[in-house]
């Protein structure tokens, strides 16, 4: 069987904190350590993760998949986690439904190191420190902001996709 082919398709790489919500899985890893953070991610691993920050980005990326016979787009989990955690956020895919089927669980080494081996062509993360590490390593990242609280003026258009770029961050960076 030949390799899977990436060359026409742009592959997305996403930080597992981004796409579903586990703030206080990282502030139990902040304040308690790993292996605080390991018992509970394992403990709660039947409940499924809220959506996070990237969670509907990804969801309208994905969906570019639907126009037509060929895969257009390969998002991929990239995460800090140990394979013991990933468990929980493998749930939480199968959950919802996404079409993600590659994902690497690193451990707590750098991100950054994956980047290249799994051919990302973007990289997107809710944390500064992250997308400036991928940018100085030489990949197009991103950083996901929350999106708006709903107002009168504001209304969650659940099939576009919205990306704004600072040119001087991201596209003119030396």
């Amino acid at each position: 069987m030949p390799p899977y082919d990436l060359s026409n398709i742009m592959v997305v790489g996403i930080s597992s904190r981004a796409l579903f919500d586990l703030e206080k899985e990282n502030e139990i890893f902040d304040t308690q350590g790993l292996e605080a953070y390991t018992t509970y991610q394992i403990e709660k691993i039947d409940d499924i993760p809220k959506p996070g920050t990237g969670f509907r980005l990804v969801k309208n990326i994905l969906s570019l998949n639907e126009e037509g016979k060929e895969r257009k787009v390969e998002v991929i989990v990239l995460s800090k986690n140990n394979p013991a955690t990933s468990l929980r956020i493998t749930k939480a895919i199968q959950h919802h439904g996404l079409d993600i089927t590659r994902s690497a669980w690193i451990g707590g080494e750098s991100l950054v190191r994956y980047l290249g081996p799994y051919k990302v062509d973007l990289f997107l993360s809710a944390h500064h420190k992250d997308v400036q590490r991928a940018i100085n390593a030489g990949f197009a990242a991103a950083r996901i902001y929350k999106p708006p609280k709903k107002t009168a003026t504001y209304r969650e258009d659940k099939k576009k996709i919205k990306i704004a770029f600072d040119g001087d961050a991201v596209l003119f960076s030396a």
